[in-house]
């Protein structure tokens, strides 16, 4: 009888572990897709909206089968010589080139496929979907909260077969005249409450684990400003160049706030705010030329009067991107000399009203970064100094179409960002 009752536990410990690993499987392969799109796909692509590269719903009905797509991600540049819809998408967004992305294993582009088969149309929901973004985020985690119901009904499934079999033993005890022995109660067993604590460690350790690896990454943060500046009016829809307002990207380290001067270059003659409504996060209607009207007051301007600068003072903007003191960054060196786009980093910001940052800006992103990108070696005077790898690109010794990365010059060392 006691060889049975060790079996029975050993066998529903273990079933429901089996159970616990299973369903903690199912959720994150569940958001594999999810995840790998956001990080390597979504700063030029969306599902449903061609941005920088084309819509990716219905992708795989423009291709032929899974594996041209699989070499297409590998290798834009080297598939599209010898595939014709392949070379008609280079020349459709030239001069734009899709970057490679030699690291994603085919399972992962699976992965992708298969998470944009499930986003959804916008508007697909209804119009009480589209007016309630929260009942949509609610929606994402149903799967979530259905795996979490099913493991809470098991571990009370596990309780109560333990009692079942503790009744069952106490009778065939009986029976066969075995002097009954009281059961110890649950908070006085050594074992449950040992149970009990590695989990509650295990749980506070992971929790704890989690935090910590968070802190000081600001993901998503969006603080409201003193003036509300839409970047789709300014960036997007006028088609204002980046680097007309943020004039350090290509100079320096930093990219610079405009200064409340550079505002007033067009705002000394606009005056009001004329184009389509615009909303904050709230949903509230902004008033644009109210706004216009803050700016005024930062400059010391008043309507109809020469404007005096000197009177001016700085618009208290609030920091949005901020890196730890101990890491450098150098934005002339990424956007002139790496020739990378401020979207990689920044997401589209055209399509910005309030803006937040896009990427969680930590190490390892940065890393992944460095290695999938591609130098522009190519009649680029600020790498001459890799005399070697321009000639192994020459002769050939590195495939062209692969180029040199960013790691392979350095990029992951760490006296390259920590100083």
């Amino acid at each position: 009888m006691i060889s049975y009752r060790r079996f029975a536990k050993s066998y529903l410990a273990g079933t429901l572990l089996s159970l616990s690993l299973s369903l903690s499987t199912l959720t994150a392969n569940a958001q594999d897709g999810k995840t790998l799109f956001q990080t390597n796909c979504a700063s030029c692509h969306a599902v449903h909206k061609k941005l920088t590269g084309p819509a990716l719903t219905g992708v795989e009905d423009r291709w032929s089968d899974r594996k041209k797509i699989y070499a297409w991600v590998h290798n834009p540049a080297g598939f599209a010589k010898g595939d014709a819809y392949a070379a008609n998408l280079l020349k459709e967004y030239s001069p734009v080139l899709m970057q490679a992305f030699p690291g994603l294993a085919d399972k992962e582009i699976d992965a992708i496929l298969d998470y944009i088969k499930t986003v959804p149309a916008p508007g697909a929901g209804g119009p009480a979907a589209a007016a309630n973004p929260a009942d949509a985020k609610s929606a994402e985690g149903d799967n979530t909260l259905l795996f979490g119901v099913l493991t809470l009904v098991l571990a009370v499934v596990a309780l109560i077969l333990l009692q079942v079999n503790a009744n069952l033993k106490k009778l065939s005890d009986e029976r066969e005249g075995n002097p009954s022995v009281e059961p110890v109660p649950f908070w006085r067993n050594k074992a449950y409450i040992a149970v009990v604590t590695v989990v509650l460690f295990v749980i506070g350790g992971y929790l704890t684990s989690k935090g910590a690896m968070a802190l000081g990454r600001s993901k998503d943060y969006q603080p409201v400003q003193p003036i509300y500046y839409s970047h789709k009016v300014h960036a997007g829809i006028n088609q204002i160049n980046c680097q007309y307002c943020h004039i350090g990207v290509y100079q320096g380290k930093q990219a610079t706030i405009p200064s409340v001067n550079i505002c007033m270059n067009c705002h000394m003659a606009i005056n009001e705010y004329k184009g389509a409504k615009i909303y904050n996060e709230e949903g509230e209607e902004v008033n644009g030329t109210n706004e216009i009207k803050k700016l005024y007051k930062y400059a010391g301007f008043e309507e109809g009067k020469p404007w005096d600068a000197s009177k001016a003072k700085p618009v208290e903007w609030a920091r949005i991107h901020n890196l730890p003191d101990h890491v450098y960054f150098n934005h002339s060196q990424h956007v002139k000399a790496g020739q990378v786009q401020c979207q990689t980093c920044h997401g589209e910001i055209t399509k910005m009203d309030e803006v937040k940052q896009f990427a969680d800006l930590s190490m390892g992103w940065c890393i992944n970064c460095h290695r999938e990108t591609k130098v522009q070696f190519k009649d680029n005077g600020f790498y001459s100094i890799y005399e070697k790898y321009h000639q192994d690109l020459k002769s050939g010794k590195i495939d062209s179409t692969k180029g040199i990365t960013v790691a392979k010059i350095g990029g992951t060392e760490c006296q390259k960002c920590h100083y």
